[in-house]
């Protein structure tokens, strides 16, 4: 098997809430054109952010809803793929893998249950009774939903994922609340009324509500042993070998330079 390399990025200055957004596009239209060699994680604490769906855009309440983010000092943003509004702040911390892939549909739904798996892994020793499933009324409802069984009678999400595939290259994007759940199930609690879904508030927390005195910076350090210990070693096929290699932010930006992306 041919040994190839992983590229680890970790941003520490933000380019803005919606620019953040955008350069996931950036990196994945620079890795489908062979202009930066994938597989590539890029690591960041966002901006506080409420990031709506194309099918929230269509809804009558959706300039109530951007006023009620902004009124919580959420920028309001809206991504290419699907889903419902979803919200992260500095306390979350996303995780951008991009990949190079012929023919990058093949695996579409793996890739939900190989991340999905990875991260209960990760959140598991770090002492969270975690699992992936959807749960009844929470936002941005989705079949691959982490979340952790706080109790019996109370499950909460803390990531959700989202995957976007163009021709010969794929996105998988993981938002995960570490800490200041009640940040998150505020400004949700308004902007889902504003946009008329329903939504139980009590569904939406952080990985400290779980596990207590867990931080970003823990979160990082067990990715990237899981990294370092499974996918470097098969990939997503099992067949694929990696090297890791790690890249300044800095010398990101200089090899792909943020821009305008469709």
């Amino acid at each position: 098997m041919a040994s190839k390399t992983l590229t680890w990025v970790e941003q520490d200055t933000s380019l803005g809430a919606a620019e953040d957004l955008a350069y996931s596009t950036t990196l994945l239209r620079a890795v489908q054109h062979g202009d930066l060699t994938g597989p590539i994680v890029r690591l960041y604490r966002p901006e506080p952010t409420v990031s709506f769906g194309q099918q929230d855009v269509r809804l009558s309440g959706y300039e109530v809803a951007r006023e009620q983010s902004q009124r919580y000092g959420f920028t309001p943003t809206v991504r290419k793929v699907g889903g419902r509004a979803a919200a992260y702040h500095r306390d979350s911390l996303i995780i951008d893998h991009i990949q190079p892939e012929v023919d990058a549909m093949v695996g579409f739904r793996q890739r939900f249950e190989y991340f999905g798996e990875l991260f209960t892994n990760i959140l598991h020793r770090l002492g969270v009774d975690a699992a992936v499933g959807e749960i009844p009324g929470e936002y941005c409802a989705g079949e691959y939903s982490v979340h952790a069984v706080v109790s019996p009678q109370q499950r909460i999400k803390l990531a959700g994922t989202a995957q976007r595939v163009v021709k010969g290259a794929w996105l998988f994007s993981t938002s995960l609340v570490v800490q200041n759940g009640a940040a998150i199930r505020d400004v949700l609690t308004d902007v889902y009324r504003a946009l008329g879904i329903p939504f139980a508030p009590e569904t939406a927390g952080a990985v400290e509500d779980a596990a207590s005195g867990v931080a970003v910076e823990d979160i990082i350090d067990e990715l990237q042993y899981a990294y370092e210990h499974q996918f470097l070693n098969g990939g997503m096929t099992g067949d694929d070998m990696f090297q890791f290699a790690h890249m300044s932010w800095d010398d990101l930006l200089q090899q792909v330079p943020p821009s305008v992306t469709v």
